[in-house]
Order: C-alpha cells, then structure tokens, then sequence
C-alpha cells in the first residue's frame, strides 16, 4: 500500500544530512512512497535516499527508474532499454540505495522502436531473482503504454496529468483501470502555472485559457491551490498516488494540508472542468 503521495525525490538538494531530515520528516508524516530514478544528479539522489532511509528499509516503498545511461565522458546521455543493460544498472541502484531489493523499477521513457519484449524479459527476470517487487514504466506515449499493458505485467505506469494536462482522460485512464495497473500521475501544479508563477501557453493550451485555469482554481476561495491541483490529480479512479517534487518543509506542509483534505465535491469538479477543456494527445498515438 502506498501513500497518495509519493514523494519525487529528483527535487532534492545536494546536502545529504538536509535531504535526510526533509525525508524522515514527510515519513514520520505518513508519506512511505519516495520515487528516484538513476540518472538524477548522476546517482547521488539514490545515494542520499540510501542514507535517509537505512535502518528504516522495510517501512519505505522505494522506487527508482533505469534506461538512461550515462556516458562516460559525463556529455549526457543515450537511451537504451536493453536488457543487458537493465541487468547491469540495476545492480549499481541496488548498492547507491543500500538495500538488497527495489519495490519498484520503472522504465525511464520508453518508445514504440524500443525492444520491449526484451525489455520485459529483463524486468521478469528481476522479479523471479528478487532484485524487484514489481516494475512499471514511465511514458506519456499511449502507443507504447499499449504495448506493455498488452504484453507485459506491469503494476503501474507515471504519467503526467494536471487540470492543464488532461490528456490521459481520453484513454489511459480507462485502459490501466481496466487492467488493474496503477496510474502514477506527476506534474499536478502544472509546472507551478496553477499556483503561483506568471502564466505563459503551456502544451497546446494560449496564455489566456491557462489563465482562465488558473483563475477557476483561485475561485475555490475555501481551498488552497496545492489542494485543489492535488485533489484533482487524485480524483480518477486508476490513480494510485500523485508524484510531487518537495524540496522545503514548507513545501512539505503544504502538501501534506493538500492530500488530508477532503475530496472534490462534483461541483468543484464540474467548475473545475468546465474552465479547462480537455486535451488531448498529437503524436504517439
């Protein structure tokens, strides 16, 4: 079981001893869910998450992704979802994370030329040596989302979704629901534009239609921002847990005040709706 919160690690500082006081924090908080991924700050985010976390291994829901490897030279780095190469990247997660399993491994992208039943075999393999739980993948591409419900058992797939990012409405939703996988969703303050920062267009959405969003939400006068985009997030009913990057304690709190409030009633709902018109996916069909 994890929280409906998840906190998105990625976010995190370079202070070890800082990040581990703001992580205990949201644990002894009732968050128990911390989402990672190799390639933040070149393994040091799993690192610091290990340290924070020893001692407490069994209590914590661990995620982190793979398939994007560095490159040596440290220039960047290039996709690869081969197994080969998730066999061999998972081991060094395992040590940064200082633990013997990972509850859960996401695929960190992924496309439609990928070798997924490659992919899969990996991530199979991982759950019968017991390196895993379970695996999942992270992708807003609806045609590879379908390729892996299709064929594979994933528990969950991250997605991004906002009341200014409506698009896995249109199918995702529905699809994972069905299939009994998690939808993970990040990106609910739709980079900040329903909370506080100056508006601008924002996927296919003008300058003036994100401002009406935003001004739907400032008319919930009874709530905050935070709860309002969090509980919006919350409200499908294949969502599992909503992916916030928090970096403050005063973030913290405010998100904590966001997931024990109430629901949205259906008509904040319907006010929310009507000010936000749905969108929906262009490529990746």
């Amino acid at each position: 079981m994890v929280s409906e919160i998840a906190f998105g690690c990625m976010s995190l500082e370079n202070d070890h001893e800082v990040n581990k006081q703001l992580l205990l924090n949201a644990f002894n908080n009732g968050i128990n869910f911390f989402d990672t991924a190799d390639l933040y700050a070149k393994g040091e985010n799993e690192i610091t998450i290990g340290k924070a976390f020893k001692g407490l291994r069994d209590k914590v829901i661990l995620a982190t992704k793979v398939g994007n490897q560095l490159r040596s030279d440290g220039s960047g780095w290039d996709w690869n979802p081969t197994k080969k190469y998730i066999l061999e990247a998972v081991d060094k997660s395992l040590d940064r994370l200082q633990t013997d399993y990972i509850d859960l491994y996401q695929l960190h992208g992924g496309t439609s030329d990928d070798p997924i039943s490659e992919t899969i075999e990996a991530f199979e393999l991982l759950k019968q040596q017991g390196k895993i739980r379970a695996y999942g993948i992270s992708s807003i591409r609806p045609n590879v989302i379908r390729e892996y419900v299709k064929h594979s058992r994933i528990d969950s797939v991250m997605m991004q979704y906002s009341l200014l990012d409506r698009r896995p409405e249109e199918s995702c939703f529905d699809l994972l629901y069905h299939n009994n996988i998690n939808a993970l969703v990040r990106g609910s303050l739709a980079q900040g534009l329903l909370i506080n920062k100056p508006s601008k267009t924002y996927l296919n959405h003008s300058k003036e239609e994100v401002i009406k969003a935003a001004e739907a939400v400032q008319a919930l006068k009874e709530r905050t921002p935070q709860e309002i985009a969090i509980q919006f997030a919350l409200q499908p009913p294949a969502v599992s847990s909503v992916v916030v990057g928090i970096r403050s304690i005063n973030q913290l709190n405010e998100i904590l005040h966001a997931v024990n409030s109430s629901p949205l009633t259906l008509k904040e709902m319907i006010h929310l709706q009507e000010n936000a018109k749905p969108n929906f996916y262009e490529q990746h069909r």
